[in-house]
């Protein structure tokens, strides 16, 4: 599949995802929704990935919804969001399920479903020219992209109420206050920053990385003694990889460990 949308590259563990369509600012349409379920696949059975890098062409990161793709035909719209989002929504949740950890940086303004698409994110970089739009009431819509879970996890149910009810924009240094981003920094050293984390990430522990990133995606919905479990089983494979020994092994040593991602 050649992609239209975006690119992907891998290169040392650390796979580089761009949307490219910088021209229109990077909207969701039904062919970006498609391509992104296709870079999900492939990086979730890729296993030299052990992270993702996810950035954007342009001024704008993306500004969300196309709007001309919904108007061109209004009277089928309602049957073209449950097209989308099926490719959409299936690319956001074996994204999230990956070992691999998604490290984002973000330009200008990052809009509606893909700024909750970015919220998904472990680490959100945000360059200090990024506006973060809810959009959504703002043409009589509810959220989608995982929006309601993401905002949620990352800013809290109240305030997730009042950004989308009210249909807030958030500067960068706002968005860094109530969680939505996890580092501002000068826009010219945005891609550096976030790159220099991600490659952090890529030579970590990714299969310990990978627990962790399920772990927390139960702990609202699981009993006490359900995720206790969880955590047991997940610590159980972890102590069992080639990592956790080298790891071990490495402070008994005194040393630094290499890890493999294995």
């Amino acid at each position: 599949m050649t992609f239209a949308k975006l690119s992907l590259s891998v290169e040392n563990g650390l796979a580089r995802l761009t949307l490219t369509d910088a021209a229109r600012g990077n909207p969701i349409d039904d062919i970006l929704c498609g391509e992104l379920s296709e870079a999900a696949i492939r990086l979730s059975e890729d296993a030299e990935v052990r992270c993702v890098l996810l950035t954007a062409e342009g001024k704008a990161f993306s500004y969300g919804g196309d709007i001309a793709a919904f108007t061109s035909d209004l009277d089928d719209l309602p049957r073209n969001i449950k097209r989308w989002t099926t490719t959409l929504h299936s690319a956001i949740a074996r994204l999230q399920r990956m070992d691999a950890p998604i490290v984002t940086a973000v330009q200008g303004v990052c809009a509606g479903g893909m700024s909750g698409f970015v919220a998904g994110s472990d680490i959100v970089v945000a360059g200090e020219d990024a506006r973060f739009v809810a959009a959504y009431a703002g043409i009589g819509f509810n959220c989608d992209a995982g929006s309601s879970i993401m905002y949620t996890r990352r800013m809290g149910a109240g305030r997730t109420r009042r950004f989308l009810l009210l249909n807030e924009t958030l500067s960068a240094e706002e968005a860094l206050a109530v969680g939505l981003a996890d580092k501002v920094v000068p826009s010219a050293d945005l891609i550096a920053e976030a790159t220099a984390i991600a490659t952090r990430l890529a030579n970590g522990p990714t299969k310990a990385f990978g627990e962790m990133r399920r772990l927390l995606l139960s702990v609202h919905d699981q009993p006490l003694e359900t995720q206790l479990e969880l955590e047991a089983q997940a610590l159980a494979r972890s102590a069992g990889t080639e990592d956790a020994r080298e790891a071990l092994t490495a402070f008994a040593q005194k040393r630094k460990p290499t890890f493999r991602g294995a």
